[in-house]
């Protein structure tokens, strides 16, 4: 479980190895890669550590990261351990058919108990503001892509003496720091984002973000990772939950549920456009056939009616 201590190279916790992957729980504030000489803490860095024989000279880092975390988020995070594995998570991750959620504490009380949040977000171009992202209309927002992120409750309660709501969000897309813009845009920013409260939210020890769950349909077999719920009173007492709408393992097994019933409509309708392609192409060559053995038939009798006036 995270702890509120800083990261170190000694602290990597691991999740799940196989031949192909690792999956780590990744620290919050310590960056996943650095080209920086001066950027010692590292995943890159603690992983070379605990398993120097397992990284790649082939590749800048050594390690293959599968996705991103950003630097203030912690949880789940996958790494590939060859090119092969590597490229099959890729194929995942770009045909969207991986399953993220994240559990974050957000200020306030959100009202809804499920929504979704659908805001474009693009680039911040304004001045002192370029290391940020924005949503549509916001001025000097850039080049602005669609992206949609599931809010569902779990909890209503205070931290340090003020409300804020215990939610799991569902990316449905993967934008530069999503979560965090489309919470600030529902007037609701994740406890202690400094970067997007302006500033103002400094006082919590961490952003209360964490890649809780990871579900890559790998075959034959998916991986299926949890990284635990670092946001309880045992691991922070500032937290004082107060009124529970739902479990955490309920709510996250049916979205699972809800994915694989998804995935299955989609293999049915791909076998179905297969099999209709196939039908299609039958008949044609029957057809072809059919007007192929007419074709002959009359040459055939053309002949015999030659061959009898012979």
């Amino acid at each position: 479980m995270m702890t509120t201590e800083p990261a170190s190279l000694e602290t990597l916790r691991v999740l799940y190895q196989s031949d192909d992957y690792i999956v780590v729980d990744k620290h919050w504030d310590i960056r996943i890669d650095s080209k920086m000489w001066y950027e010692k803490h590292t995943v890159q860095a603690q992983l070379r550590q605990r398993f120097p024989q397992l990284a790649d000279p082939s590749t800048y880092y050594g390690f293959r990261f599968c996705h991103q975390l950003d630097f203030s988020t912690s949880g789940a995070l996958c790494v590939a351990l060859n090119k092969a594995a590597a490229g099959r998570a890729y194929r995942c991750f770009k045909d969207r058919t991986v399953t993220k959620a994240y559990l974050a504490l957000v200020r306030g009380w959100v009202e809804e108990e499920t929504l979704t949040m659908d805001f474009a977000i693009g680039k911040n171009t304004s001045e002192g503001k370029t290391h940020m992202m924005c949503i549509e209309g916001t001025e000097g927002c850039e080049n602005p892509k669609s992206c949609q992120t599931e809010l569902t409750v779990l909890e209503y309660g205070l931290y340090d003496g003020d409300p804020v709501t215990k939610v799991l969000l569902q990316p449905l897309t993967g934008r530069t720091h999503q979560l965090r813009v489309h919470c600030s845009a529902i007037g609701h920013p994740i406890v202690g984002d400094f970067t997007y409260s302006s500033g103002a939210d400094d006082a919590p020890y961490r952003m209360m973000l964490h890649a809780h769950f990871l579900h890559i349909p790998l075959e034959p077999l998916p991986l299926l990772v949890s990284a635990g719920d670092p946001f309880l009173p045992i691991e922070d007492p500032k937290w004082l939950p107060q009124r529970s709408l739902r479990t955490l393992e309920a709510t996250v097994e049916a979205l699972l549920a809800q994915r694989v019933e998804e995935d299955r409509k989609l293999k049915e309708e791909e076998r179905e456009r297969a099999r209709k392609k196939e039908e299609r192409r039958k008949g044609s060559k029957d057809q072809r056939t059919e007007e192929e053995s007419e074709e002959q038939r009359r040459q055939c009798q053309e002949w015999l009616s030659e061959w009898a006036g012979d």
